[in-house]
């Protein structure tokens, strides 16, 4: 293995990695604040305006992740991220402050925003500076920084929150520090990260692979020396610029349509709507109605949330001392193959009415399999598989899809449950998690220890063999 500057390599990926974490913060708060501020803006007996707080950030995020990877083919990755820190610092403050719903909903909205640009430029970044050795390890750990926000948020909440009382009316928990005010600081926690991603973002440098795109080659040599010595820096960005063509960039939308871009673009967009429709967010999203069913009351929420924030903490460390060993497929295999027998006991679990802990053990067992495969690997195979020419727009796009699921997937899961009810509705998680692991093992190549650049003729030249 070459030397490398892993000090430099570090930094830039954590600081890049900050947007992952305002991502997982934000995301997870509002389940928190979800009791309250329900009462607060009188929509507790609204089924319908209750999901459109839950699910209006995702507005956001499928608009945001519409637009990154043009923009940031056009403008650069540094650029886009310190746009998603003003936008993550706006909505904190925006969010805590709202005294009407409507508004509330806007600033959730553009905290969305921030959160589909972030999602689809971190690890695209990151992909674009680490070695190849060592780039899924990298790209995971903007993963990392996305379980490190859903657990900050969820102590955070748990911090915050004052008991509640048993029989506490409405009345009662509107008037009380959580109806008032503890919510709201939930939210404007997310401020200060958000800030300090905004003023470290001017401290890195921009990707060499955009920098070499846009011509700007003894720019993109010097950000490739730092990380591993001119030499490599030179081997570099000869392969860089052997994937890149004369082609102006108007061509990029073309290029997607292409045969065998648009193969390698299906599989990455199938992926990530597979990614949130494996279910496993369900159990973040709704983890209050989730552990009251099984027998747990308001009071021990908080500490269960707290509890599975860090199971999804310890095996995403896991995911990231096997991507680079096991490889890419195989953990993905593993993830998906394991939470269908999962989510086949949770089904059988709920139709004989089993609760407590038996229950609990089942969650946290699927949160660690998903933690350490489908979460982080997703977005390593994403940010990698693209060529260089369309790398930004394609992963736009699958961000897009990712978001569009996720929305998806929010929406319908209370549908689901009235219709199927709780055991047939994870029955049916567990059949999407089967034909995703025969999709996986049928279309997707392995791409550990392989360049981007190697990747993009092995995933051209795989495609090719379908394509005939």
């Amino acid at each position: 293995m070459k030397n490398y500057n892993y000090t430099f390599l570090l930094s830039i990926s954590l600081v890049a990695a900050l947007g992952g974490l305002l991502f997982g913060y934000d995301w997870v708060v509002i389940g928190g604040a979800k009791p309250f501020y329900e009462i607060y803006f009188g929509i507790s007996d609204s089924p319908a305006l209750q999901g459109w707080a839950m699910s209006s950030a995702l507005v956001g995020c499928v608009a945001g992740a519409a637009v990154a990877g043009k923009l940031a083919d056009t403008y650069g990755r540094r650029p886009l991220l310190i746009a998603a820190a003003v936008l993550f610092s706006l909505s904190a403050i925006g969010t805590g402050a709202s005294e009407t719903f409507n508004i509330f909903i806007i600033w959730r909205i553009i905290g969305g925003i921030g959160i589909g640009v972030a999602s689809t430029i971190s690890p695209l970044y990151i992909a674009e500076i680490a070695p190849q050795e060592t780039r899924g390890l990298f790209v995971s750990i903007n993963q990392l920084t996305v379980v490190i926000g859903i657990l900050a948020a969820q102590i955070t909440n748990m911090l915050i929150t004052e008991v509640i009382p048993t029989g506490y009316s409405h009345e009662q928990i509107l008037a009380s520090w959580n109806g008032q005010t503890g919510w709201r600081w939930m939210f404007w926690a997310g401020f200060f990260p958000a800030v300090l991603f905004f003023l470290l973002m001017f401290l890195i440098p921009e990707s060499p692979r955009y920098l070499a795109k846009k011509d700007n080659q003894n720019s993109a040599e010097d950000t490739l020396a730092k990380i591993g010595g001119i030499d490599y820096a030179k081997q570099e960005l000869s392969k860089i610029r052997e994937t890149f063509t004369h082609e102006s960039e108007k061509t990029d939308f073309k290029i997607l349509f292409d045969k065998k871009a648009f193969s390698i673009l299906i599989i990455g967009i199938v992926l990530a709507a597979f990614q949130q429709w494996c279910g496993i967010n369900i159990i973040f999203n709704y983890a209050q109605e989730i552990f009251v069913s099984a027998g747990y009351s308001i009071n021990d929420l908080f500490m269960n949330i707290v509890i599975t924030g860090s199971i999804n903490l310890v095996f995403t460390l896991v995911a990231m001392g096997t991507v680079d060993k096991l490889g890419r497929k195989k953990l993905m295999l593993f993830g998906s193959g394991a939470l269908a027998v999962i989510y086949a006991l949770l089904g059988y679990f709920y139709y004989t009415n089993v609760t407590g802990f038996p229950l609990l053990l089942l969650v946290l067992l699927a949160i660690a399999i998903y933690a350490m495969s489908l979460a982080p690997i997703t977005w390593v195979i994403l940010s990698e598989i693209f060529p260089n020419r369309i790398r930004g727009v394609a992963m736009s796009i699958a961000t897009f899809a990712l978001w569009i699921a996720s929305a998806l997937l929010v929406q319908t899961f209370p549908i689901f449950n009235n219709y199927l009810g709780t055991s047939g509705t994870f029955w049916l998680y567990g059949i999407i998690c089967a034909l995703g692991f025969l999709f996986v093992f049928r279309k997707l190549p392995e791409t550990k220890n392989k360049s981007l650049e190697e990747i993009e003729e092995l995933m051209a030249s795989d495609q090719s063999k379908h394509i005939q």
